[in-house]
């Protein structure tokens, strides 16, 4: 019986000890993602050039968002200030270009989109977009590919890490109605 209560405790002595941490196998992954995070800054710089190039050569004056999007306003509402915020109800219609103007999807193609504001999931393109205008505004957005279809595309038309261009028309807003 005292050999196996030593038994015992020797075993348990053992396990108790300080293990060695496991170190993952993949060593190459810090690097994996140094090397996608340069691509990728690398692709903006890109996108953003070819955007720099499609504003001087248009008739229309854009500006430059927070988020790295372009925007110029082919009709501008001087007369209302009320832009969507979350939980506002919106209704829009738009079209998708490629930075060539050739039409990709038409306004025909997509419909009348009716949606609550960042409550709902669309691409991000359009979930800030749509938050810049007023209704009755049509506005044209350079959009970077990280805001559509990234490297996925959409498997149709737009094809992987493609900048775009869309012209949204605000058709309605209709605000939410906060409680006091």
């Amino acid at each position: 019986m005292r050999l196996f209560l030593s038994t015992i405790c020797f075993f348990l002595f053992v396990n108790c000890q300080q293990s060695e941490i496991r170190r993952p196998i993949n060593k190459n992954k810090k690097l994996f993602l140094k090397e996608s995070a340069i691509r990728n800054k690398n692709r903006f710089e890109i996108e953003q050039e070819l955007f720099k190039k499609f504003a001087e050569n248009s008739s229309l004056e854009f500006s430059i968002s927070e988020f790295g999007f372009w925007y110029a306003y082919k009709t501008k509402n001087e007369i209302n200030d009320i832009i969507p915020k979350k939980g506002d109800h919106v209704t829009f219609s738009y079209k998708i270009e490629d930075l060539n103007n050739n039409l990709l999807y038409s306004e025909k193609d997509l419909g009348k989109v009716s949606f609550f504001v960042d409550e709902e999931d669309l691409i991000p393109a359009i979930r800030r977009g749509i938050k810049i205008m007023k209704e009755d505004e049509v506005v044209v957005f350079l959009f970077p590919s990280y805001l559509c279809f990234g490297y996925q595309g959409d498997g149709e038309k737009i094809g992987t890490n493609q900048p775009l261009k869309f012209t949204i028309k605000l058709i309605k807003l209709k605000q939410k109605k906060y409680e006091s």
